[in-house]
């Protein structure tokens, strides 16, 4: 089985964010950045399906050259092999894109399983994984927390909402988005940290942007507020007023 994960490479979550100056995105420079962590789950799951079923597991990512990083780390996690689509425009790129760039790359792997996470940890708009299955002309589904694989058929489990579940079949190849919390995620080890640093790591030039169909018009860190109120009157008029505020005015009930 050949097994195709897409990763991303995202700003760190304790990092503080800084507003670049045209307010549409964060200061690329002064980022710290890691395994978007929704991706680093189809990456575990992707090993444990390669480690069941035999086979390869390849990783794929489309930004700057800065995302080298996150594709050294899937490869020291045990990743056999890898594709970067390199490209600035590529940092910013809506699902739209970013799908064309890996469908691009992807399109004569002769791939049998696409893994990527349900969504990013920056954006989170959960699209890339559908619109690529889409470009890739293969069943999909998302929000996947079991795989089953038999012969050329998966069978899945999605989670809905209210602690539902569905188990669906559906053929190969596909396209599954994964949900994080499907596995115990594992750690690169100094074994797999060396032997990553002779994997191949094929570096493909992204083609001409296709148009965007989505657009960030401003970005902007929340301002931190607070405002003392004091009421006045009697025990009974002061907490009919708090209530009166409560609901009314802050709406907390």
């Amino acid at each position: 089985m050949k097994i195709a994960v897409c990763i991303k490479q995202v700003v760190t979550r304790e990092w503080q964010v800084r507003v670049n100056d045209d307010k549409t995105w964060v200061r690329d420079a002064d980022a710290s950045w890691e395994l978007n962590e929704p991706d680093a789950y189809a990456l575990e799951e992707g090993l444990r399906l390669k480690e069941q079923h035999g086979g390869d597991v390849i990783v794929i990512s489309a930004g700057p050259a800065r995302a080298t990083q996150v594709i050294r780390e899937a490869l020291a996690r045990g990743a056999d092999r890898a594709i970067h689509v390199e490209g600035d425009h590529l940092a910013t790129a809506d699902a739209f894109v970013v799908a064309d760039a890996l469908a691009a790359a992807l399109k004569d792997e002769q791939i049998d399983l696409v893994l990527t996470g349900l969504q990013s940890d920056d954006q989170g708009f959960a699209q890339v994984g559908v619109v690529l299955a889409e470009k890739l002309h293969m069943a999909h589904s998302t929000i996947i927390m079991e795989v089953q694989v038999a012969s050329d058929k998966l069978k899945v489990k999605r989670e809905l909402e209210g602690g539902w579940f569905q188990w669906i079949s559906m053929p190969l190849p596909a396209v599954l988005t994964i949900q994080s919390g499907i596995n115990q995620l594992r750690y690169a080890t100094l074994k797999g940290i060396m032997a990553a640093k002779k994997k191949e790591i094929r570096v493909v030039s992204a083609s001409a942007a296709s148009p965007s169909r989505q657009r960030i018009l401003s970005i902007y860190v929340p301002e931190k507020s607070k405002q003392t109120r004091m009421i006045t009157g009697t025990p009974s008029e002061a907490a009919k007023e708090l209530v009166r505020a409560l609901r009314e005015d802050a709406r907390v009930f």
